[in-house]
């Protein structure tokens, strides 16, 4: 199971779940006080912008990024969830956890993951480059950039609900 969720809900949401790894995507992550449940071999922190270009004086998302993000979710026993935070838990980490999803889940098909994510978030809006950096990665051949192009962009809202994806 992965949930996904802001920085703010984070503890709460790692205590509820009782999960075992957290997969942070956001740009200061030295902010962010890793839960004492979570090892910290079992805490990845990916510093990035939530931008869609390189753009001056921010941090893209890159192939760099996202193989971390591919690495640690491989890595993953999933024998407890993971949480997948981002600072407002809607952009980069919806795209991350979609990214994992995809990832652990070769055979799976993109569109029903997205809509499953739509179904549990309506202001879900995966981060557009991450997913295609993503794609690319898995070998997906631009299905991942049309799943999140068929659920359409989320409601605009500030911060997240927190809200999980199932593996099967």
């Amino acid at each position: 199971m992965i949930h996904v969720c802001s920085l703010a809900a984070l503890p709460e949401t790692v205590r509820i779940t009782g999960a075992s790894h957290v997969l942070t995507v956001m740009a200061n992550v030295a902010q962010v006080q890793r839960p004492a449940s979570i090892l910290e071999a079992n805490h990845l922190k990916v510093s990035m912008d939530d931008i869609n270009e390189p753009t001056d004086g921010f941090v893209a998302p890159n192939d760099d990024h996202v193989m971390q993000v591919l690495t640690f979710v491989r890595g993953w026993d999933r024998k407890a969830p993971l949480v997948v935070h981002c600072y407002a838990g809607i952009s980069r980490s919806t795209a991350s956890a979609f990214t994992a999803a995809c990832a652990l889940n070769p055979h799976r098909d993109e569109a029903s993951i997205a809509r499953q994510i739509r179904a549990a978030s309506p202001i879900a809006q995966p981060n557009r480059l991450i997913v295609a950096l993503a794609d690319k990665a898995l070998g997906r051949d631009g299905r991942m950039l049309r799943a999140i192009d068929e659920i359409g962009p989320g409601n605009m809202m500030i911060e997240g609900r927190p809200f999980q994806i199932d593996l099967e």
